[in-house]
């Protein structure tokens, strides 16, 4: 398949569909809320350093999570039970995008997660799109998420953890919080084991495209989720 050119003034992603199998579809344009929130109402998710023009992925066969359907061990059972740690969201989204860019990766050389990125996202935040999920012990935050709420999907885009476990707990709350508001699925956008240990699964390109398609008739809401986050 070929890799689109855009514009940059991105009006209209070109089809998912035809992203090769890398999941590379187009590269340019400028990213921005605007261009953002398109993309990723289509599937499509910026993925780039900060030295290249843009850079806009799909990624099919998709890893989606059902927020009823998180895996929680009988390890982080125990861990929830001994109320070691607490929860909180949208309290420090920053610092928590902070937080996943300067987190060490294997193989994993610099960070996606530049400042075009940070004020990209830091501004959706603003505007009750983009949320965060801290975990506390004590005083300290130890690990944490971030994404955007897209109609009925909440679109994951990185987490970290300074102690075991923590980003584990992070998306066991987003998935707590994501059961009461009705989302339908967490998108996961990487097949990593890890997120498949938690309860994620692969669905189809027809049925993820199939969920886009309904999912663009869902309103995004804005609103702040200021609220305890309770395992």
């Amino acid at each position: 398949m070929p890799v689109f050119l855009l514009p940059d003034l991105i009006q209209k992603f070109p089809d998912a569909s035809f992203a090769e199998p890398t999941g590379l579809l187009a590269v340019g344009g400028q990213l921005n809320t605007d261009s953002i929130l398109e993309a990723y109402q289509n599937g499509i998710f910026p993925w780039y350093h900060v030295d290249e023009a843009p850079h806009w992925y799909c990624l099919t066969p998709r890893l989606m999570l059902v927020p009823q359907e998180v895996n929680i061990s009988k390890s982080m059972r125990s861990l929830i039970k001994a109320s070691k740690y607490t929860l909180s969201c949208d309290t420090h989204f920053i610092e928590v995008m902070n937080a996943c860019r300067n987190i060490e990766r294997k193989n994993q050389d610099g960070s996606w997660i530049h400042y075009e990125i940070m004020d990209a996202f830091n501004q959706l935040h603003k505007e009750g799109i983009a949320h965060s999920v801290e975990v506390w012990r004590d005083q300290q935050m130890v690990g944490g998420l971030y994404g955007l709420a897209i109609g009925d999907m909440f679109c994951g885009e990185s987490m970290f953890a300074i102690e075991p476990n923590t980003s584990k707990l992070a998306l066991i709350g987003l998935c707590k919080l994501l059961q009461k508001k009705e989302f339908k699925y967490v998108d996961c956008q990487q097949d990593t084991p890890h997120l498949k240990s938690m309860g994620a699964k692969l669905i189809s390109k027809a049925d993820f495209f199939s969920f886009l398609q309904e999912n663009k008739t869902k309103e995004i809401i804005r609103e702040k989720w200021i609220e305890a986050v309770l395992l």
